[in-house]
């Protein structure tokens, strides 16, 4: 298995509704442990591959997005504009509100407060 370069800076390459993919083979998504009455996502179709354009990451460290509290993320360039995509969430009040942004490397953060929550 080749192993990822992470010092390297990375171009987005690919864009859906569920995660953003890297010129380095990684890509981030969002993970939530779902039960019956509840959903917590990250909508990455909210944006598209033209919102990246001219924009390089440097996944290397956690400095590559910032928490938006009750919005969602920033993807923060090396140089260049933000790139800000909201999370969502909704349940009855009973479930967890927990909400993992995830890169495929294994890497995942905490973003829980960064979403806007309905019930």
């Amino acid at each position: 298995m080749k192993k990822l370069d992470l010092k390297k800076l990375t171009k987005v390459t690919k864009v859906t509704k569920d995660f953003i993919k890297f010129d380095n083979g990684l890509e981030l998504s969002s993970y939530h442990s779902t039960d019956c009455c509840e959903h917590h996502w990250v909508e990455f179709g909210a944006v598209d591959i033209n919102d990246f354009d001219g924009l390089e990451f440097d996944l290397s460290d956690d400095k590559f997005f910032n928490r938006i509290p009750d919005y969602g993320i920033e993807l923060v360039p090396v140089k260049g504009w933000s790139v800000r995509i909201p999370g969502y969430g909704n349940n009855n009040g009973y479930y967890s509100d927990k909400l993992d942004l995830t890169l495929s490397d294994g890497r995942i953060f905490d973003i829980s407060d960064c979403q806007e929550i309905t019930d």
